[in-house]
């Protein structure tokens, strides 16, 4: 980095570099210079430093150059003199601009000069070449070459300025100028893409604004003049941005421009409100946005009534014929008809928006930004007047379109109308803010809105309509497109029509309407399902009338009790609702209480920690200024201390000691002090620098002064010098080639002998070489044949292989789903017999355990009969004259017991005798009688077999418990 005693030192330097052709030297010691603290003092000689510096950064496309340098030069002169600053910019933008139209004039001129016939005469090789290789064409070429890097840099220079200037507020008007050249810059060569960043540009540089209002230099956005630069670049950008057809960034444009108005709170003038509703038509005529482009039309025709005194009749005529005709242009239906609560939500937000874009926040009242419908659009242009300057033709639409009731006649008298209608237009006037209006654009969508009124009234009269009446009726459009337009007015429910192409019919009328009502919901059909019964049974009623009549009375009896037992339901249920309110009313008393003493407690608590955290904060001050009184306390002892250690070591004995207050001496101002002491020394040390510099300038420039002739001198003997050599070197050079040629002759005379001998022996050895050639071919075709013929013989045995391996596969497949499918119905059967013995196994046993059930209540009952009569005693001569039967067992023991006499002493006696009551009978012993059981049995008839092992085998087991029996063991008259 350069150092220089004077900024103009180094301008000389930079000129002195630039003489000698190093720019780079010269811009990057320019540069140095302009980014150094030691020349923040702005000068005149500043200035002309910039204006070089600027020239070079053009001159040599260093665009980050440039920024550097003009953001520290707003720095140096931003408080002192801005002006200076608005010179260097504009000179900056001025040289860009040249520049790049220079090299724009210099592609055309090279495109005319390479505009030729024959390519071959004027261009080179090099350039047939690169245009056969890249494909591209003079222009292309030349544009990329040398017009693109000077439109880059001329982009990248309106981008530097503008965030230079963006929040300066003392060249507002250097801003704005650069906003619009940068416009007008995007406009003249149609650079979309750089005007979409434009505006992104300068609308984050309005929300810094904004979002950072401490800045110093800050524009005030409130003032008019502020108001006025930033509203001026909005609305160019806005005419820019249509004039390029970018709605997206128009409407954007419109955003911001509303959005700056209300930032400001202040209207605008009405030049730039009639600017912005022109647009604003264009926007949404594009957008397909018929309302909002309608509304946009009306507050553009009142404004220019009110405001513009020199519009002429004519052209305010013009523009009431645009208003209503935008009006009726508007679908005649609502398009969220249908719509879920979402996209309603959504479509109450746009129109919100739209009204405050449209109203232009004129008009405050909520109800007027609501209100934004077709119908009130059209009342309102009644309300103000504007029909009495719409003309004619457009007014006899109007009538007809909305007024008239005329189904068969409707079309044939608007088309005439429309005719007449696209014909009328024009440019007005020069005051007005829309330079052109032509009624044709508007003559769609009247055919369509015509279309529609047509249909509409034609349902209305008609049930039913051929299609081939129905085209005829409408001369605008073919069928198709009514059948199209047709189905949005049907499925927002404007008319109600259905399409018949097999009969060839149209269909209107109420079954139509409510089967499009119905929307195939299920409530729609109910209801529909439920008409056509009550239909159905009134046309029975007329069909099979009732034989008799039945008295109203007869009839209002029987629902009497009905009516009485609901009418004490309801009373019931009213009671029991009364109780729930009774109690749910306690319930929420009881809910309150709770919910005060909760908040109660709530507030108590809530004191109760503000007061611990007042405590805590004052701990915490008191903590603090504990603190800081130790902080100063030992900082006035390092300042004492420090004072004493200067006072030791100070240099300079006969320097005055400073005057501080009193004898309060503190640590930071004994280090400004120090600080002072220092920067007295270094201004010392650089004014001895300064004087070292100059004298060796001096010294230097005393030098040069001395050698420049001596250099003159030697230069102009080594020139002479290499003129005589280079022209010795020249005659050798002549010399040698001749000597060369003569040699080159010489050889060829002597090598012309041997040519015949040459050409001999090369028919020999390509006649040798040719038949050996046909040779080998041949041998080889022979060797290729038999390979060839060997291969197909392989591959014709590789067939038949694989044919007879896929056929024995298959057999083998076959045998084996067979063999599975017979061991599959083998099990099936044998799972089927198995299930049907268990079945019958069962119901033996069933059997068996059935007859054993009866057989042990058979037993039980005897054994009851038996124990009843041994408690009775043995029976007396006259109780049972005939004695006991030899056939019952049981008899012989009570007899035998009764006979017998006392027991003696020393047998053994039952418990039931000792206990002395002789007419008990012993207990039942259940094991003595089942060990006895087959004794008891009653014997079998004589015809049946029985067989002591199955009799065994029947009634114990192996184990000896009973087992069941078997349906062998059961006698042949019982099964």
């Amino acid at each position: 980095m350069a150092t220089f005693a004077k900024p103009e030192n180094a301008l000389k330097r930079a000129e002195e570099l630039i003489n000698v052709g190093q720019k780079q030297d010269a811009l990057q010691a320019l540069h140095d210079l302009i980014t150094s603290k030691r020349y923040r003092a702005w000068q005149k000689t500043h200035e002309k430093i910039m204006f070089k510096y600027i020239e070079l950064c053009v001159d040599m496309r260093r665009g980050r150059f440039a920024k550097d340098g003009l953001i520290q030069y707003r720095i140096i002169c931003q408080q002192v003199n801005v002006n200076s600053l608005e010179e260097v910019i504009k000179h900056f933008m001025d040289l860009s601009t040249k520049r790049a139209e220079l090299a724009r004039s210099q592609a055309q001129a090279l495109e005319e000069a390479l505009d030729v016939d024959d390519l071959e005469a004027d261009k080179r090789p090099e350039d047939l070449m690169l245009s056969y290789v890249s494909g591209e064409k003079g222009k292309d070429r030349s544009d990329r070459e040398l017009v693109t890097p000077w439109f880059k840099f001329l982009w990248e220079t309106y981008r530097t300025v503008l965030e230079i200037l963006r929040n300066n507020s003392k060249l507002m008007a250097l801003y704005a100028d650069t906003a619009h050249r940068a416009f007008q810059f995007c406009k003249q060569y149609k650079r979309t893409t750089e005007f979409r960043r434009l505006c992104e540009i300068i609308r984050n540089h309005l929300a810094n604004l904004n979002k950072y209002r401490d800045q110093r230099d800050r524009p005030d956005l409130s003032a008019p003049e502020s108001l006025q630069f930033y509203l001026d670049t909005r609305f160019e950008q806005l005419k820019i941005a249509t004039e390029l057809e970018l709605w997206q960034e128009a409407f954007r444009s419109v955003e911001d421009i509303y959005g700056l108005t209300c930032m400001v709170k202040k209207a605008p003038k009405s030049s730039w409100m009639a600017v912005y509703y022109g647009k604003l038509t264009e926007i949404f005529w594009i957008s397909a946005s018929h309302l909002y482009h309608a509304y946009a039309w009306f507050k553009l025709f009142q404004l220019q009534k009110s405001f513009n005194k020199n519009l002429n009749q004519k052209d305010l005529q013009l523009i009431a014929s645009s208003v209503l005709l935008a009006a009726l242009s508007v679908p005649p239906y609502d398009h969220t008809r249908r719509a879920s609560h979402v996209e309603l939500e959504h479509e109450k937000e746009r129109n919100i928006k739209m009204a405050n874009l449209i109203g232009f926040n004129l008009d405050a009242k909520p109800e007027n930004r609501e209100v934004l419908s077709r119908s009130s659009l059209l009342s309102e242009l009644v309300s103000k007047g504007v029909m009495t300057y719409v003309t004619q033709e457009v007014k006899d639409l109007y009538h007809l379109l909305e007024h008239e009731f005329l189904p068969l006649d409707l079309a044939s008298k608007v088309q005439p109308l429309l005719i007449k209608i696209s014909k009328v237009g024009g440019k007005i006037s020069s005051a007005s803010s829309v330079p052109e209006v032509q009624l044709s654009q508007y003559v769609p969508a009247l055919e369509k809105l015509a279309t529609l009124r047509l249909l509409q009234q034609v349902s209305n009269v008609y049930q039913t309509m051929k299609v081939e009446n129905l085209s005829k009726m409408i001369p605008f459009f073919s069928f198709s497109v009514v059948e199209k337009i047709s189905v949005d007015a049907v499925k927002y429910k404007f008319i109600a029509m259905k399409v018949d192409h097999m009969k060839g019919v149209v269909v209107f009328g109420n079954l139509v309407s409510q089967f499009l009502q119905s929307g195939l919901d299920s409530d729609g059909l109910r209801d529909h399902l439920s008409s056509f019964a009550e239909s159905l049974c009134k046309s029975r009623a007329m069909i099979y009338p009732s034989a008799r009549k039945v008295s109203k009375l007869a009839e209002m009896l029987p629902g009497l009790a009905e009516v009485v037992d609901k009418e004490h339901k309801r009373l019931l249920a009213r009671k029991s609702i009364i109780e729930k309110r009774k109690e749910e009313h306690e319930r929420q008393l009881l809910e309150m209480e709770r919910e005060e003493e909760s908040k109660r407690l709530k507030l108590q608590k809530i004191t109760e920690e503000a007061e611990q955290k007042r405590l805590a904060t004052e701990y915490e001050q008191r903590k603090i200024e504990r603190i800081r009184r130790e902080i100063q306390e030992r900082e006035q002892a390092e300042a004492e201390a420090m004072l004493q250690e200067a006072e030791k070591r100070g240099k300079n004995k006969n320097r005055k000691k400073p005057l501080l207050e009193g004898e309060k001496v503190t640590k930071q101002s004994l280090v400004e002090l120090a600080l002072n002491e220092q920067l007295r020394e270094r201004q010392e040390m650089e004014k001895k620098l300064q004087k070292l510099g100059k004298t060796m300038d001096y010294l230097e420039r005393a030098k040069r002064e001395e050698a420049a002739p001596l250099i003159e001198a030697a230069f102009q003997r080594r020139q002479e010098e290499e003129k005589v050599l280079h022209e010795c070197e020249q005659q050798q050079d002549v010399e040698l080639s001749r000597e060369r040629h003569d040699g080159d002759l010489k050889e060829k005379n002597r090598l012309a002998r041997m040519f015949h001998a040459k050409t001999e022996f090369q028919k020999r050895v390509v006649n040798r070489r040719q038949a050996e050639y046909n040779r080998l071919r041949v041998e080889r075709e022979e060797r290729i044949n038999k390979i060839r013929k060997e291969r197909r013989e392989d591959r014709e045995i590789k067939r038949k292989r694989l044919f007879y391996l896929s056929l024995e596969e298959e057999r083998q497949r076959k045998e084996r789903e067979e063999e599975e499918a017979r061991k599959l119905e083998e099990a099936e059967r044998r799972r089927k017999e198995e299930a049907e013995h268990r079945a019958k196994l069962d119901e033996i046993a069933e059997k068996q355990r059935q007859r054993e059930r009866e057989l042990e209540e058979r037993e039980r009952l005897r054994r009851e009969a038996i124990l009843g009569r041994a408690t009775e005693g043995p029976p007396r001569p006259s109780e049972n004259p005939g004695g006991p039967r030899p056939s019952e067992p049981g008899a012989a023991a009570p007899a035998a017991a009764a006979a017998s006499p006392a027991p003696a002493a020393g047998r053994y006696v039952p418990r039931f005798r000792q206990s002395g009551n002789s007419g008990q009978a012993p207990p039942v012993d259940p094991d003595r009688w089942s060990n006895n059981r087959q004794d008891d049995r009653v014997p079998p008839p004589s015809g049946d077999r029985w067989r002591s092992d199955d009799r065994r085998s029947s009634f114990s087991g192996s184990d000896g418990g009973p087992k069941p029996w078997s349906s062998s063991r059961v006698p042949r008259t019982e099964r």
